[in-house]
């Protein structure tokens, strides 16, 4: 059995993936940890209050309601801190406080002992309330926002709750609303703000990306117009009249030439700093390969708001679209072909060709056949990636592209 070849292109270590521009992941984690800041403080500012009133209340209650509430408010800084399970743990957090809240009046051991002044739970609704616009949908949070506030009034009014007068009730229950009604009216409007921002960024790098793409197809146009007329067309011409050993040398040297000036005009890249989204190289490259015609398995995942390189993306595109056209031209008939890309490790792009055709010895293949060694792993090299070419006869083959090159991304 046929020893598994494998080759990689040559690294190239000033390439560097571009700073993500501003977007609304990012607001939503600068929101988040605002937010869950201010929960940490103000439920330090909360624990002498709720240590001095602890003993009005049932041993359970403490156990079940209270220490996992202060618990979700750390749980929610932790998570907008390692950006994991944001929504759900602020969720948690003005879940919790509802549950406390209409189970307080229930858990008071002596209503005639309820000391004067505000519950602790108090001063934990504007944190409840701030964690719900994180956690929740606007409309719910909203909601919430105007509910959660009257019901504490209304509890306040209870015996238990410490039987304040309407008054005192309503400017506390009005107060907790102005309060987080501020909070939500930021919260929306940066949303807003940051969502305005994705699109018109969008926009903005498709269109120019669009732009530059027309630009650089005319300049490569006309620099291979020029190799074919001055290296290329003069190489035949000399091959066709070569007659003596000395002419068919200079013949073959002409040819040699011509090859490294296309290798080279191959490997030429824009470097301008435009950028354009990896979901849109993800998306060429699907049509470019529907327009095959022929059945190729192809799988995309999830892959985010990251952007890359506009000559990195062309670079990615042109490699893959090669890779399929060798698999249809050399892998045989009645192969099974895929297609897969996906999210890197590193926020860019990972792609996979792959088919189980009739595969070969990548060191048997001359110099001279540029599609594998210029058209897909230079290529990717010389735009900041790593290709790599997995093969073996009767095994077939697995082309494998990445962006940016994992040892630049680390």
């Amino acid at each position: 059995m046929s020893r598994s070849s494998e080759t990689s292109a040559r690294p190239t270590p000033q390439a560097r993936a571009p700073r993500s521009p501003i977007s609304r992941r990012q607001v939503e984690s600068v929101i988040s940890r605002s937010v869950a800041g201010a929960g940490i403080v103000f439920a330090a500012q909360t624990l002498p209050a709720m240590l001095g009133q602890i003993d009005e209340s049932a041993e359970l209650w403490r156990w079940a309601v209270v220490v996992p509430l202060f618990a979700s408010v750390l749980l929610a800084a932790a998570a907008s801190i390692a950006k994991r399970w944001v929504r759900t743990s602020h969720m948690l957090v003005s879940t919790i406080y509802v549950v406390a809240l209409l189970t307080w009046p229930v858990a008071v051991l002596d209503p005639a002992n309820v000391q004067a002044g505000n519950h602790w739970l108090y001063y934990l609704l504007t944190v409840a309330t701030a964690t719900a616009a994180i956690g929740l949908p606007t409309r719910a949070a909203t909601v919430y926002l105007f509910i959660v506030p009257i019901v504490y009034g209304i509890v306040r009014m209870t015996p238990a709750g410490g039987g304040v007068t309407a008054v005192q009730s309503a400017l506390d229950a009005v107060y907790a609303i102005i309060l987080g009604g501020a909070v939500m009216i930021i919260v929306t409007m940066l949303r807003q703000a940051a969502g305005s921002v994705d699109s018109a960024q969008a926009t903005a790098l498709g269109r120019y990306g669009h732009a530059v793409r027309q630009h650089a197809t005319e300049v490569e146009r006309v620099q291979v117009d020029a190799i074919v007329h001055d290296s290329v067309l003069t190489t035949f011409l000399s091959a066709a009249r070569a007659n003596a050993p000395e002419e068919k040398a200079l013949a073959v040297t002409m040819a040699q030439n011509a090859i490294g000036h296309l290798r080279d005009a191959a490997l030429v890249a824009p470097e301008d700093g435009s950028l354009v989204r990896v979901g849109a190289v993800a998306a060429r490259i699907r049509d470019a390969v529907e327009e095959f015609g022929e059945d190729v398995v192809i799988a995309q995942e999830v892959l985010g708001n990251d952007s890359m390189p506009v000559a990195a993306g062309e670079a990615v595109i042109a490699a893959t679209v090669q890779a399929v056209v060798n698999s249809l031209q050399h892998a045989g008939p009645s192969v099974t072909r895929s297609v897969s890309v996906a999210r890197g490790p590193d926020g860019g792009i990972d792609v996979h060709v792959r088919d189980d055709g009739r595969g070969f010895e990548i060191s048997a293949v001359p110099r001279e056949r540029l599609g594998v060694r210029v058209s897909i792993l230079e290529r990717v090299s010389n735009a900041g990636g790593l290709a790599e070419v997995r093969s073996a006869p009767g095994a077939g083959t697995t082309v494998r592209i990445r962006w940016p090159r994992p040892e630049v991304a680390s």
